[in-house]
């Protein structure tokens, strides 16, 4: 499969003389990958009065994370094949009108089931708006802001993570669990108008060019990138979905929320610094959050019990984390040139898939070696990371190049 340059396949370029980047629908895409993040991880800040509300254990209410995640991945890649013709905007629209729908069944069900099918709905929506988003971003601005254009739009997964899941707790213990989500909806049909108003249009794939996924896989460059994601996103999450009893266990748990502030504020320093240099510097940048995330993990591992060195590796992990999304959709979209969308969803796939894995594997390391584990388990899965990183800087992780930057031909 041969690729071109990645402005052959996203629709009309800017015009060379138009070099600022659209903020207005740029902040919507923004807002749309925020209302993303947080309906995925809401229910972690509102899980006891979900379930009361549910009547249901702690535990099975905290499925309904699951099932969005699962929805996500079993639907990313054939839903994005299916809808690769259809206009962007319109696709984004549908996207998010779904948000609105699942949230607000959610918000106002009783029945446990039914709440489990409207997180699914979610995650299929979410499947379909991660493939997009990234794109969309780069469609957006001109060549040499392809990528900051992408780490504008990623800025909503830092501030869902520090500042909303913080706040929906917070209105869920006010006005009770189901008042969040209803704000969700809100927030979502104030963020369709804005996206019918201040959105450009773009074109999707001609028929005879829909993806085909295993032909994108042989593209040079994307399987690297997609062995990253799988890798990298295992790494965090083993650590990240257990970080509050590994510090427990540390002795220093009443510190978690302020520890998490520490991680939140890191990561938005990172996704800022990501996008002011990420069109020129994507591989510097990539090797360098593996090696701050694997820095944190060992200061974790040997020194936990230090309450001041905790917030030290919750700052490093931060720095190195809070612009992986970027780095790895930028990567995955240099890489697919053609077939970026294809290429996004399956990026967005294996990231579920990685997220729902570390929350298995981190459980059975637990259960098995005791919370000292985790952070060293962290640290074994990014050595075949830096190690495929490394080797990928032909295609994947060009030595030379950015965002934005030719994409090689077979």
């Amino acid at each position: 499969m041969s690729t071109e340059s990645i402005h052959s396949s996203v629709g009309p370029r800017v015009p060379a003389g138009d070099e600022k980047l659209p903020m207005a629908a740029l902040l919507a895409l923004t807002t749309a990958v925020f209302i993303t993040s947080l309906t995925e991880t809401l229910p972690a800040g509102v899980l006891p009065g979900m379930s009361a509300g549910l009547h249901v254990g702690e535990s099975a209410a905290g499925q309904t994370v699951t099932v969005y995640a699962l929805g996500t991945a079993l639907t990313a890649i054939p839903l994005t094949a299916a809808t690769s013709t259809w206009r962007r905007k319109r696709l984004l629209l549908t996207a998010m009108a779904g948000f609105a729908v699942a949230n607000t069944v959610t918000a106002v069900s009783s029945h446990y089931p039914l709440t489990l099918v409207a997180r699914f709905a979610a995650g299929v929506a979410a499947g379909l708006a991660w493939a997009l988003l990234a794109g969309y971003a780069r469609r957006m601005a001109p060549a040499r802001l392809q990528g900051k254009a992408v780490a504008v739009a990623m800025a909503g997964i830092p501030v869902a993570l520090s500042v909303g899941v913080p706040a929906g707790t917070f209105a869920g213990q006010a006005l009770g669990w189901r008042a969040p989500f209803l704000i969700m909806t809100g927030l979502t049909v104030v963020l369709l108008a804005w996206i019918t108003a201040l959105v450009p249009d773009q074109p999707g794939q001609p028929a005879h060019e829909r993806p085909r996924m295993l032909r994108t896989f042989a593209v040079p460059g994307v399987a690297p990138v997609l062995v990253v994601t799988l890798v990298f996103v295992l790494a965090h999450t083993v650590l990240y979905a257990y970080i509050a009893t590994f510090l427990d266990h540390a002795g220093v748990g009443g510190s978690t929320d302020l520890v998490l502030l520490t991680f939140g504020i890191a990561s938005l320093v990172s996704i800022w610094f990501t996008g002011a240099h990420i069109d020129r510097r994507l591989r510097v940048l990539t090797l360098a959050s593996v090696l701050l995330v694997g820095v944190g993990a060992a200061i974790l591992g040997v020194l936990a019990d230090t309450e001041a060195l905790v917030h030290l590796a919750a700052l490093l992990w931060g720095l190195g984390w809070g612009g992986v999304p970027t780095l790895l959709q930028t990567a995955a979209a240099d890489a697919g040139g053609t077939a970026a969308d294809a290429a996004q969803a399956m990026l967005v796939t294996l990231w579920n898939v990685a997220m729902a894995a570390g929350g298995v594997v981190g459980g059975v390391l637990l259960s098995t070696l005791g919370t000292a584990s985790l952070p060293w388990s962290v640290l074994v899965l990014l050595l075949p990371t830096l190690a495929v990183v490394a080797a990928a800087r032909t295609h994947g992780f060009p030595a030379t190049g950015g965002a934005g930057g030719a994409v090689s031909s077979e």
